[in-house]
């Protein structure tokens, strides 16, 4: 393994979420993609538990409990979502360097490896990503990618119109990320707001250019992507961004009137059309 051969690399942590709905099969191939099959492998995961789980994904938990002594499984009483989840996990981690890993996602191989080379390469910067491929079904299944930009003056650039760093593909400062407020709750866009807050707080940002995650997606995440709630919540960063000075009126302007299209005007069909269409498969 070349976990093995990279000496003297940081020590690292990985922070993952779990909750009721979220699919047992889907979850161990997660898990797997982040342990037994990276070129490195963490040495620290923390799982939230975010309330009351089936049995199936109470074995899947166990069976990697079992296998690696580096999890340390945080459970919570009721689900609280995602924002409060993550904070409590990122609390509990025991390294500076930390991964963000979804529940139903799959890591490739070489993700970490990458990520700490990066951060060997650039000791300034204080979040990576990557760009990331999207499926359904099978994982051979790729139907849509998400090209982000690489350089901070990119990202900072980019920031002001849409999210510039893929969420389930970062590794992060610990303290770059507590220093901003750490992980809020904020409807559907805890990661967005988190990144504007480590903008204005003066972080690096880059990403590798490379492709670090395959998402598992559906139709679904387009209705999730619409209505009322989602457009309210991101007319709040809108507004937050506005108000701190990140974006000037022009752009608050135009940020709004297209996610008032997008949003609340769009069915559900066309929505997935100009997500595929224009929030993927191309940078910038």
């Amino acid at each position: 393994m070349m976990n093995k051969r990279m000496k003297n690399r940081k020590k690292f942590s990985v922070v993952i979420s779990v909750y009721k709905s979220d699919n047992p099969v889907f979850f161990d191939r997660a898990l797997s993609s982040v342990t037994e099959l990276q070129t490195v492998i963490p040495d620290d995961i923390v799982l939230v538990v975010d309330g009351p789980v089936s049995d199936e994904l109470n074995e899947v938990i166990a069976k990697y409990e079992k296998k690696y002594n580096i999890f340390n499984v945080i459970r919570l009483e009721k689900n609280g979502g995602l924002g409060n989840a993550l904070k409590i996990a990122v609390k509990n981690t025991k390294y500076e360097l930390i991964a963000r890993m979804d529940s139903d996602d799959i890591s490739v191989s070489t993700r970490f490896e990458e990520q700490l080379k990066f951060f060997d390469m650039y000791p300034q910067i204080d979040i990576v990503g990557g760009n990331i491929t999207e499926f359904i079904g099978e994982e051979n299944n790729i139907v849509g990618s998400r090209i982000v930009p690489k350089s901070n003056e990119d990202i900072r650039e980019y920031m002001k119109v849409r999210c510039a760093m893929n969420h389930v593909s970062v590794m992060y400062k610990k303290a770059a990320v507590q220093s901003a407020g750490g992980y809020q709750d904020w409807f559907c866009n805890e990661d967005y707001y988190l990144w504007i807050r480590m903008w204005l707080n003066g972080a690096v940002f880059a990403n590798t250019g490379t492709t670090l995650v395959n998402v598992r997606v559906g139709e679904e995440m387009y209705k999730r992507r619409g209505g009322k709630e989602y457009f309210d919540s991101e007319k709040g960063l809108q507004n937050y961004m506005f108000k701190h000075g990140m974006i000037n009126g022009k752009t608050y302007i135009v940020n709004i009137g297209k996610r008032v299209i997008v949003q609340k005007i769009l069915p559900n069909k066309i929505r997935g059309w100009v997500f595929k269409t224009f929030a993927r498969n191309r940078e910038g």
